[in-house]
């Protein structure tokens, strides 16, 4: 489905980017993504997805939450790549405390990471994709973002910020045929819900309709929808995979 394009995954080395990254890389996408830390972890993953499925990867170690960065970031992607089809901006983080207790850090450290960091990778991108007449950016918002939750104030004005953001850049764009859609995961079953006690994950998915948690797999295949040229007339839309956590 993805044949002949290139990605860039924001935060691909765990979780649902990494997932992304290797439901992409089967479709027969080129993939490039960034990582924060773990130099080996990253290598390791290039080499993976290659030997594989035979595309091109190579990760970036860059902080999306930096404008410098991120500019910097694009001309090198695009120098290595040649092009890029399709900007995933999943990079995330959760600094979870009630209001009484959050600190400023705290919120600024999420707001950053979730939030800043699409305008940032969005506006890096933005003459390459205007200059291509195409492109697909997929923004990884969460069910939280439209339902709120306690304890994780930070966390979804970050997601809810990153709904209105994608409406207006696709209201912007869709005239250079570039689209911009969100994607908001439910309870997705990852290393960091894994930290969760059982019993407590258990109960959250009982809430479900379909009575489990997601996948990063079940997020990969809504994003290899997005990417593709089959959802050539879908821009401004949330979709989401939550197993019907949220109607």
């Amino acid at each position: 489905m993805l044949q002949g394009k290139t990605a860039l995954i924001t935060g691909a080395s765990r979780g649902i980017g990494k997932g992304i990254a290797e439901i992409f890389a089967k479709n027969g996408c080129n993939i490039a993504f960034t990582f924060a830390s773990s130099v080996e972890k990253a290598r390791a993953f290039e080499q993976e997805l290659t030997s594989l499925y035979g595309v091109k990867v190579k990760g970036y170690q860059s902080d999306a939450a930096n404008f410098e960065q991120s500019m910097a970031l694009a001309e090198t992607v695009i120098a290595d790549f040649g092009k890029i089809d399709c900007l995933i901006n999943n990079a995330g983080i959760t600094r979870d405390t009630l209001m009484l207790r959050m600190t400023e850090e705290q919120w600024d450290d999420v707001i950053n990471t979730n939030l800043k960091s699409a305008f940032n990778l969005t506006k890096a991108f933005l003459k390459h994709f205007l200059g291509n007449r195409a492109g697909s950016i997929i923004n990884m918002t969460s069910v939280v973002g439209v339902m709120g939750n306690a304890g994780q104030a930070n966390y979804a004005a970050s997601k809810a910020g990153m709904i209105g953001f994608t409406k207006s850049i696709a209201k912007e764009l869709g005239s250079r045929n570039v689209r911009c859609n969100a994607v908001a995961p439910g309870f997705i079953e990852t290393e960091m819900t894994h930290a969760l006690d059982e019993n407590v994950r258990k109960q959250w998915a009982d809430t479900i309709p379909l009575k489990r948690g997601g996948t990063p797999e079940d997020v990969a295949n809504v994003c290899l929808f997005l990417a593709s040229d089959m959802s050539a007339y879908i821009t401004g839309q949330t979709l989401s995979v939550c197993g019907g956590m949220l109607m």
